[in-house]
């Protein structure tokens, strides 16, 4: 059974002038010529996403879009009607936005973070600003020290509030946070606590625990490699100096160069740390 806007695994039926059509079970769904791999014969079996082309007929493409059924995506607004916008979703055609689906409105050349879900009326894929009552706490599908996929979804007072796996969604604190972010950013992260009594979670970019520790190991020592042996990073460094060259929170850091220490792999100097 094909599923549009996802991808589909589709064997080739017959081959026309200007492409190939895969097999649906019916009549078939065209692969332009300009979207075929190399050296395609009958019966091959491709990878193709499918979608609605601008006359609402079903196609495929081995184009990767930017957003597939269900994924939470900043995407960049290339025009507007007054039915609402359309976005760059990496394709021939663009994703439309109804003007009810907006939240506030949309120009173009604007990022906006949207979820794209498949239109009931149409069949067709559209995109929607309104992402809230997609996303729920009530079930939790996560624990905590579970590694989550993070989406940065709008700051409030207290740090950022993040989708979850694009189903829940989660604080990430101002002081878990060592770089610029902004909405529709993503990135890896974990489940850092669950409040029972409301099933409220709060979030940490990177990996739980000492996890993390054996992660960052082999990129201090590759940097002290890189940097002859020494770096002048130490226990009483800014917070924000040290994301910037390593790509990791104080703490993270402070972690790892104890854990190199205890190895005596490095030793530790007033203004720095050094490799043995």
């Amino acid at each position: 059974m094909i599923k549009v806007g996802e991808y589909n695994k589709l064997k080739v039926i017959r081959e026309v002038a200007f492409g190939v059509y895969l097999d649906d079970g019916a009549e078939g769904i065209l692969l332009p010529k300009r979207f075929m791999p190399d050296n395609v014969k009958i019966d091959d079996e491709i990878n193709v996403f499918l979608y609605h082309d601008g006359e609402d007929r079903l196609i495929a493409t081995t184009q990767k879009p930017k957003g597939i059924l269900g994924d939470i995506v900043k995407l960049r607004c290339i025009s507007v009607t007054p039915q609402g916008a359309f976005l760059d979703n990496g394709l021939m055609k663009d994703i439309f936005v109804p003007k009810s689906k907006q939240q506030r409105g949309m120009i173009p050349n604007g990022e906006y973070l949207v979820k794209i879900y498949l239109d009931e009326q149409t069949g067709r894929l559209a995109a929607t600003e309104k992402i809230e009552p997609f996303l729920s706490n009530d079930d939790l599908t996560v624990k905590v020290l579970d590694e989550v996929d993070l989406i940065v979804y709008r700051r409030t007072d207290i740090g950022y509030v993040v989708i979850i796996n694009n189903i829940h969604t989660g604080v990430l604190h101002h002081n878990e946070i060592y770089r610029d972010i902004t909405a529709g950013d993503k990135f890896k992260g974990f489940i850092k606590k669950i409040y029972t009594e409301d099933n409220k979670i709060d979030v940490a970019a990177g990996k739980p625990g000492y996890n993390r520790v054996e992660d960052e190991t082999q990129k201090i020592l590759r940097l002290l490699n890189e940097n002859d042996g020494y770096l002048p990073y130490y226990d009483k460094s800014d917070p924000e100096e040290i994301y910037s060259f390593f790509g990791m929170s104080k703490k993270t850091f402070k972690m790892t160069v104890g854990n190199l220490y205890k190895q005596k792999k490095i030793s530790l100097e007033k203004t720095g740390i050094r490799l043995v």
